[in-house]
């Protein structure tokens, strides 16, 4: 799924992000607005995964997006 779909459609997809990654806090989701590297980061910044991990953790939620 394109990055700007995920934006588009965040208000939509955040109930399901939010039960994936727990940690995150609602004012992450809120300042994220369905930014990939924005999530990707603050998985890192919360979990402490390194970037690849991050962002394979946003890349899958894509896929399962469709």
């Amino acid at each position: 799924m394109n990055k700007d779909i995920i934006a588009g459609k965040w208000t939509q997809l955040k109930g399901q992000a939010q039960a994936r990654w727990g940690n995150l806090t609602d004012d992450d989701f809120k300042v994220a607005q369905g930014d990939a590297t924005y999530l990707a980061g603050k998985l890192q910044e919360r979990y402490g995964w390194d970037q690849d991990r991050a962002q394979r953790e946003v890349d899958e939620f894509q896929k399962s997006l469709h």
